[in-house]
């Protein structure tokens, strides 16, 4: 689950630059997507997105594809790695994708001939492709962003064999398949190339992928997650490289709907728990004005998912039971981008779970042109462990 601020930040991009432009004209405007945060509104074709409606049948591979006539949807790998010296690192990789027009508002890119007018061009399409990648020690977090419009020669996913890309980085499966696949990441600081395999059947989040974003079912996705990723590979730092192995997560998410005006951001946990299970955790919180401050209790949707090797699992919703999730910030961290609550309590009594949640590394902000939290956390408490957590709109 990725912010969808993120999303919305390319949108406005989008808005403001266009889609047919070179990608040296791309990676100038690339400058001023943080400038368009928060400045834009819902575009008039909304409604002509696909809707996200209950009952979806998934359908492999085709699901793994992307889904251009909704509106927004990524692709997210976290992961939990050691080094052969006992080093606790974090790698982390997203690919999104957006659609600034449906699919059937959009105009095809013509082919190129003598005759082609010369305002037309190749270039031109309403999808945008954006890439989050990062690492993560205990004394260090480095983060870099790639954009681009969909081309074949830059950013698409594809099928024989499935691949996801952009520029160098990519995922690269053997088969048609998820896993085994190669993830591959190439910057000036660190690279990495992790081998990806999972035996486990996927999860899906929700009413059978189906997932809720408000109380009032105004807002949802379709989501499915892979907890169970056995990882293998290296890493480069400066100019060093490193054997790890860890494990890993992937979820997919595709929508056509923003968060409601009143959510204020989510805070999302990828917890890994010490009795081989998974817990999926997040909370979007509802907040006016007067409920800014620090300590002031938070109007929230809860959601979250108990899940297990053999693909089995038990939703756990606050729409069910109000006090069975219950999530209390216990430090904030000041860091570039702003103030983050860092460490937490979670309790869900029905699952016998009360942990404290810390993380490797606490200044963890990703300065991008959407600033947020996102890194590797640890476990205490009823369960020990390790996972991920994201904390956006603070």
């Amino acid at each position: 689950m990725k912010t969808l601020s993120i999303v919305w930040a390319v949108v406005g991009l989008m808005l403001i630059g266009g889609c047919d432009q070179t990608p040296q004209a791309q990676s100038t405007q690339s400058k001023s997507m943080a400038n368009v945060v928060g400045t834009t509104s819902a575009n008039q074709d909304d409604l002509a997105f696909t809707p996200i409606v209950p009952g979806y049948k998934f359908e492999f591979p085709r699901d793994h594809l992307a889904h251009n006539n909704f509106r927004q949807e990524w692709w997210y790998l976290t992961a939990n790695l050691t080094t052969e010296t006992g080093e606790q690192l974090g790698a982390q990789w997203t690919q999104f994708r957006v659609a600034l027009k449906p699919t059937d508002l959009q105009t095809i890119a013509p082919q190129v001939t003598d005759a082609t007018p010369k305002s037309e061009s190749t270039w031109a399409t309403q999808q945008l492709y954006l890439a989050h990648s990062a690492l993560t020690s205990s004394n260090a977090h480095l983060a870099h962003e790639k954009w681009s419009r969909r081309h074949s020669e830059f950013a698409e996913v594809k099928l024989d064999p499935y691949q996801i890309r952009l520029d160098n980085w990519h995922w690269q499966s053997e088969t048609n398949a998820l896993f085994p696949a190669t993830l591959t990441v190439e910057n000036p600081d660190f690279s990495y190339q992790l081998k990806l395999n999972s035996q486990a059947p996927l999860q899906y989040q929700g009413a059978n992928g189906y997932s809720l974003k408000s109380r009032d079912g105004q807002v949802a996705s379709y989501y499915y997650s892979q907890p169970f990723i056995e990882i293998s590979g290296e890493i480069n730092r400066n100019g060093k490289m490193e054997r790890v192995t860890g494990q890993g997560w992937l979820d997919r998410e595709w929508s056509s709907q923003f968060l409601t005006k009143t959510q204020q951001g989510w805070d999302w946990f990828a917890l890994r728990l010490n009795d081989g299970s998974t817990l999926m955790l997040f909370q979007l919180r509802d907040q006016s004005p007067a409920e800014s401050a620090k300590n002031a209790p938070i109007s929230a949707f809860y959601s979250a998912r108990r899940m297990f090797a053999d693909g089995t699992g038990r939703n756990i919703n606050s729409t069910d039971n109000p006090n069975d999730i219950q999530m209390t910030p216990l430090q904030w961290q000041h860091t570039v981008n702003g103030d983050y609550p860092v460490s937490w309590q979670v309790k869900i009594p029905s699952e016998n779970i009360d942990i404290t949640i810390t993380p490797l590394n606490p200044n963890s902000a990703m300065p991008l042109s959407t600033p947020y939290w996102e890194g590797p956390v640890q476990l205490s408490g009823s369960h020990t462990g390790t996972g991920y957590m994201e904390l956006t709109g603070y």
